[in-house]
């Protein structure tokens, strides 16, 4: 088959027929447990023949029940086997997935439903169909239901969809090779729901062939494959887990352990022991303030050890990113520190974890460089709907604070005012219903990505900021926001926080706080959120937070003052995406009072 006609679904019968042996995807059977707090072990698995056979039956039952090329089919889950068969067998039949975010409300999903009008939505439980059913009113009889698990009355299970599927092969053994054959390159695979961290959500289109030529790039960069294990536990509506975890995993055959949920990832990391995993930066910053939370609860010795084994690990980390040789006196400290502190850290995550990811949002260069400092260097990477994965840097030779390299093929430059701009055959097919939005970003063949970046000498490019998101004093000075709250991304008892300037006399912050890490604190043990927030001894480390961040600002991004919020910012409340991202527009809105009080009564826009 020529490059040329390649789609989705050529690349898992590539697969399936390259390692036909081979388990690829492990579903989690709830319940299985040996105690409490350790995983058995069971899991359903699937070799990649089974993957494609099951994925051509609910592609011809799809069919048979009147989904044709270019209708959309929502699917409604949480990651998890179900889902990948669901949305492969759409791409073979040149249909298109629309992956749902189940962390948004149901209101939020009608409206979305609306906008794209799929011919079918398929849902996870019973209880999700309810919800959405009511949530749409009248317009669900217009679409065809189906249930992932449980059974509803009326309602086609993915069981019986596979069974139609079944029969209707077996009538004609070629009817899926048929509707396959039609897919065109240039058809639209992928519908997916922007994050709408700077604006209002959109749906884009991404093609076939844009796809295919993100996953062809992948074994350039990412030296994966049959004999790694990766653990799925991100939203498969966002594309970085469509792109790494579900894409590529497929197309370079390493093997998918779906995570049962988050409450069982440390147990699963314990038992799975992943040699590859992608995770936000959130994952990274919780990881770290767990480890950094033990060791204040030490005595005095394992912290001097732990300070200087780390002090030590970054020294070398430092060295590595410069392309300079390591000492011989510091390589055996890093020996015998290995010892004592990196591979017990290591062993929290499974102890052959050898390609961590980043990804989904920007981890700070102080994370980077802690974990580079015991031996894991995170590999840090950008991507977006509307471009696919872009960057990621070198495994050998990353560098903290870069989001890496441009893949191969990828061409990138700056435009005058600093914004990325990048041209490649992963670039998406444009909004769905907005030309006008689409004429906006996409100009003369190249994307306006509406990040602030640069590129250093070797080719490692750095993102400073979001155009949209600039802060401009009332003296005229500009501040990128994310430059600043990275200095905080190390500090376990900030959960989240918000810089806030625009137009105004000097720079403030909000922040929320992390409970659990407080207790660490004088008197906090066994308090509520809010009482936590108001606790003087939460002020106080937080104080000493900001004057160690100030001493790395110029004066006009230093901190003058800050408030800290009773409770995080929420989904519920607008004020993150699925994805976690800060939406900072709704969070100044919903806590204009309290920023106001930051500056003598001013009201702030």
């Amino acid at each position: 088959m020529t490059a040329a006609a390649r789609n989705l679904f050529t690349v898992l019968e590539t697969t399936a027929s390259e390692y036909p042996d081979r388990d690829g995807l492990f579903q989690p059977i709830p319940g299985v447990r040996k105690d409490a707090t350790a995983i058995d072990g069971k899991y359903r698995s699937y070799t990649w023949p089974q993957f494609r056979d099951i994925a051509r039956e609910i592609g011809v039952g799809l069919w048979e029940l009147g989904v044709k090329r270019g209708d959309i089919v929502a699917i409604y889950s949480e990651t998890r086997a179900e889902f990948y068969f669901a949305d492969f067998g759409t791409f073979g039949i040149g249909a298109i997935s629309a992956g749902l975010y189940t962390a948004i409300s149901m209101e939020e999903q009608a409206l979305n439903i609306r906008n794209s009008k799929p011919r079918a939505i398929i849902m996870e439980n019973p209880k999700s169909m309810r919800g959405l059913k009511a949530a749409l009113g009248d317009l669900h009889v217009e679409t065809l239901w189906i249930l992932m698990t449980g059974e509803e009355n009326g309602t086609l299970t993915l069981d019986g969809l596979r069974a139609r599927g079944r029969a209707a092969l077996a009538a004609d053994p070629q009817a899926f090779a048929k509707l396959n054959a039609q897919v065109r390159p240039e058809d639209p695979a992928i519908l997916y729901l922007t994050s709408g961290a700077t604006g209002a959500p959109k749906m884009g289109f991404v093609s076939h062939a844009a796809a295919v030529a993100n996953v062809d790039m992948g074994p350039f960069v990412l030296p994966a494959g049959p004999e790694d294990r990766a653990i799925a536990f991100l939203p498969s509506a966002h594309i970085a887990q469509r792109v790494a975890m579900e894409l590529l995993a497929v197309r370079q055959a390493f093997p998918i352990y779906f995570s049962e949920s988050l409450a069982r990832l440390p147990y699963e990391l314990k038992t799975v022991k992943p040699t590859v995993l992608l995770a936000p930066p959130r994952v990274w910053e919780r990881m770290y303030a767990t480890i950094a939370n033990e060791i204040r609860k030490r005595g005095g010795l394992s912290r001097r050890i732990f300070y200087s084994a780390v002090g030590a690990g970054a020294r070398a980390f430092r060295l590595q990113q410069e392309g300079k040789p390591i000492p011989a006196w510091l390589q055996t400290s890093l020996k015998l520190f290995d010892g004592l502190v990196y591979s017990k850290i290591r062993e929290k995550l499974g102890g052959e974890l050898r390609i961590p990811i980043s990804g989904a949002a920007p981890l700070g260069k102080d994370l980077a460089d802690f974990f580079g400092s015991i031996g894991l260097p995170i590999i840090e990477g950008f991507g977006l709907t509307e471009a696919g994965i872009t960057t990621l840097n070198p495994t050998k030779r990353p560098k903290s604070g870069s989001i890496g390299k441009m893949l191969p093929g990828i061409e990138a430059k700056t435009a005058e005012d600093g914004e990325l701009l990048i041209k490649s055959p992963t670039l998406f097919s444009g909004y769905y219903n907005d030309e006008e939005s689409t004429r906006a970003v996409l100009r003369d063949g190249w994307l306006y990505t509406g990040d602030i970046a640069s590129v250093d000498d070797e080719g490692y490019w750095y993102i400073t900021g979001r155009k949209k998101e600039i802060i401009v004093s009332s003296n005229g000075k500009k501040i990128y926001p994310s430059r600043v709250e990275d200095l905080f991304k190390g500090e376990p008892l900030i959960n989240q926080m918000v810089l806030i300037g625009d137009k105004l006399p000097y720079v403030t912050a909000i922040f929320t706080v992390n409970a659990a890490n407080a207790e660490v604190l004088d008197g906090i043990t066994g308090r509520t959120l809010a009482e936590v927030a108001k606790a003087p001894a939460v002020r106080t480390q937080l104080q000493k937070a900001v004057q160690k961040a100030n001493k790395q600002l110029p004066s006009f991004e230093q901190i003058r003052k800050f408030k800290v919020l009773e409770r995080e910012f929420t989904i519920e409340a607008g004020e993150v995406t699925p994805t976690m991202k800060v939406r900072r527009t709704k969070v100044l809105e919903n806590h204009r009072h309290t920023i106001s009080e930051m500056y003598a009564g001013k009201d702030v826009d």
